[in-house]
């Protein structure tokens, strides 16, 4: 695996993601930077180990293994945010929310408002395209125990803050689960977006609406409870929950059939 960026900073270093994401000029380009990141020596060997010591059901895979970077088009009016991507989920497959139990909700959901072109998500190469929406997380690399430090959610901030700035349609968010809520605040706050004062609260259909300005239009942030097993498990999130969400930040960001 290339360690190395030959315009910058090692991909070990702590700051390869600050000096890294500002220069990139596309998505492409940001996503192929992001999977190359070992920033945090953690997740680093936490990813790979998951990668190696394969779950019995996933013997035959070629895991991931590395960063996942968001998943979704350019154009895209709409963004998801969740948390990290899942051990045997993203970091096997190489696609946000992609081959667990919160991807199957998520994009069950997507389908239903007319986001994603099927309801579910298996595996990269397997037909599924989004409409007007990016899937994408505040931490790239899957955690242990999917307890993300604060340390690594801040390393890997420039990541999130240079994905959203070059969604240039961007009109809403819907953030899964109050860890990316709290992620998600001090990225829109250090790109110039006022936010209210307390700053909001999460909470399952919170909605906020940032003001635009001269460059920017107005940004409606949505929150919502995180599709993950326990959650649905406990009925405190159902499909129909996030769709009435999801179908919420369509109408105000444009993208959906």
């Amino acid at each position: 695996m290339d360690r190395h960026d030959a315009t910058g900073p090692r991909t070990e270093d702590p700051g390869f993601p600050a000096r890294t994401a500002p220069r990139c000029g596309g998505l492409g380009e940001l996503d192929e930077a992001v999977s190359r990141c070992r920033a945090c020596p953690r997740l680093v060997a936490w990813r790979e180990q998951v990668a190696t010591d394969r779950r019995a059901a996933f013997s035959g895979w070629e895991y991931w293994g590395r960063p996942v970077p968001g998943f979704g088009p350019a154009d895209a009016s709409l963004a998801v945010v969740g948390l990290a991507p899942a051990a045997h989920g993203g970091n096997r497959t190489g696609r946000m929310f992609t081959g667990d139990d919160s991807g199957d909700l998520l994009f069950a959901a997507l389908h239903a408002v007319g986001l994603a072109s099927q309801p579910t998500s298996t595996h990269r190469g397997d037909g599924l395209v989004l409409h007007g929406v990016r899937v994408t997380a505040p931490v790239h690399c899957a955690p242990p125990q999917n307890r993300p430090t604060t340390a690594e959610r801040d390393t890997c901030r420039p990541w999130l803050a240079t994905e959203l700035s070059l969604l240039t349609n961007l009109r809403a968010i819907v953030v899964l689960g109050g860890f990316g809520w709290q992620a998600l605040l001090p990225v829109l706050e250090a790109t110039g977006r006022r936010l209210p004062r307390p700053r909001p609260a999460f909470g399952h259909g919170a909605h906020v609406v940032l003001p635009g300005d001269d460059d920017r239009s107005e940004l409606h942030l949505f929150g919502s409870y995180h599709p993950s097993r326990r959650n649905v498990s406990t009925r405190l999130m159902t499909l129909r929950m996030l769709v009435d969400v999801l179908h919420d930040a369509a109408g105000v960001s444009g993208p959906g059939r």
